[in-house]
């Protein structure tokens, strides 16, 4: 094993979450042909988690979407 590679200790977690989740603030939009700031809209709460839809602020058009797994 060269010197620069160490192995990991035992017991101690490798990664730690940062962060829960993510939202998107800019979505390329097929209808303004740009990416462009967006709304988060929720859609359906379903049993595996809520169902968001990003959508245009510009015009309204949906450019996304994402399941918040809880």
């Amino acid at each position: 094993m060269s010197p620069r590679m160490t192995r990991p200790k035992p017991g101690v977690p490798q990664q730690v979450d940062q962060f829960k989740s993510l939202n998107a603030s800019l979505l390329y939009c097929p209808q303004c042909r740009v990416a462009t700031p967006t709304r988060e809209r929720l859609l359906l709460v379903l049993p595996t988690g809520n169902l968001y839809e990003y959508l245009c602020q510009h015009c309204g058009t949906s450019t996304g979407s994402k399941t918040d797994h809880q």
